[in-house]
């Protein structure tokens, strides 16, 4: 663990002196000069299978300051973040801008246009689970690989905005990883708290890689760049609600960061979550759910009933735990091995990582 401390520190400060000094940025073919606002694709070509394009936004400030990433449609399902980030590029002014702000619009095109949950219609792929990727692999493992060596690369920060997919009741809460490092992780908790939500769920899950990083935000991570994934709307609904929960979150963190004026606005209260589960189907089926997100709920509660395609109760399934829950599915159709609800353990404050 000390030897990982010491290589985070390291990885920080020097992506923290690389780009700040830049008079032009580069993603890719999309270049903008210092005090401007350019957007374009970054193409993944065709390989062992069809080729794709991501929509980016590069807004390069008129003065030195962090690079933030922000990614969304990582899940194509998940509007929110997207319509979000359209939002922001129309607002950000890249003239008053310190720093530079990479948006990658949406991530996962084939998945947006298929509207898809969780898998590519090309590969069958969750592009979640495919970082840091392969150039020569199928097209969610190109995809991963272009938006690690031509956006995470380049971050200070970075934000994985979510929400829940189409077939996920979730109530709005931000991940916030913990890795052992204090200086690290309190650049993380500070940016978890300032993108505003009243609820983060702490994970304390392993924030190393042995092998491939899976992750988004462990992607980050592993090369010393603090990242939060957030979790901002339900059920596939693009409701300005959802939406402005992102933006809001988005703004703040720029305030944060000292990225553009004004004084941040302090998170009012936080309820602190930890050792989250996600309870998956036993089998393929119809799920009826008997909760609702949010709920809060004791161990053994029944989360849902699993039906065969004829109607027929197969088992009940049932809290591992009392807890909150995080979000749950919405639609009947189940795969086995997929999630059916999220939970995690309510704690208190003086409980939450320092």
């Amino acid at each position: 663990m000390k030897k990982l401390c010491a290589v985070l520190s390291l990885l920080t400060t020097l992506s923290m002196s690389i780009w700040a000094g830049a008079e032009e940025f580069s993603v890719g073919d999309i270049h903008a000069s210092r005090g401007t606002l350019v957007s374009g694709f970054l193409e993944i070509p065709e390989g062992i299978d069809e080729g794709s394009r991501i929509p980016v936004t590069i807004a390069h400030g008129s003065s030195e300051g962090p690079v933030l990433a922000l990614l969304a449609g990582v899940h194509g399902y998940e509007y929110p973040p997207i319509t979000a980030l359209q939002a922001i590029r129309s607002e950000i002014d890249p003239g008053e801008l310190r720093g530079t702000v990479i948006m990658v619009h949406v991530a996962n095109m084939p998945s947006f246009l298929g509207r898809t949950i969780y898998y590519s219609p090309v590969d069958g792929e969750n592009l979640n689970r495919m970082f840091p990727g392969d150039p020569q692999g199928s097209l969610s493992q190109r995809i991963a690989h272009k938006i690690t060596t031509e956006v995470i690369d380049q971050a200070d920060y970075l934000i994985d905005l979510h929400s829940g997919d189409g077939n996920e009741a979730l109530r709005p809460y931000v991940y916030m990883p913990v890795t052992g490092n204090k200086a690290f992780d309190k650049k993380i908790r500070e940016m978890a708290v300032a993108f505003g939500l009243d609820h983060i769920v702490i994970d304390t899950g392993p924030q190393t890689a042995t092998g491939p990083s899976l992750f988004t935000d462990l992607t980050a991570l592993v090369r010393g760049i603090p990242a939060i994934t957030t979790e901002t709307g339900q059920s596939g609904s693009n409701d300005p609600y959802w939406s402005g929960l992102a933006q809001q979150g988005v703004w703040n963190v720029l305030r944060h960061l000292s990225m553009i004026s004004g004084d941040e606005i302090p998170n009012q209260g936080i309820t602190w979550l930890s050792d989250f589960q996600v309870v998956k189907s036993p089998e393929s089926g119809i799920f009826k759910p008997f909760t609702k997100d949010g709920y809060t709920v004791t161990e053994g509660a029944i989360l849902g009933v699993l039906l065969d395609f004829f109607g027929n109760e197969v088992t009940k399934i049932r809290a591992p735990f009392s807890g909150m829950v995080n979000y749950v599915i919405s639609t009947p159709p189940v795969s086995k091995g997929e999630p059916v609800a999220m939970l995690s353990k309510i704690q208190g404050p003086e409980d939450a990582v320092d």
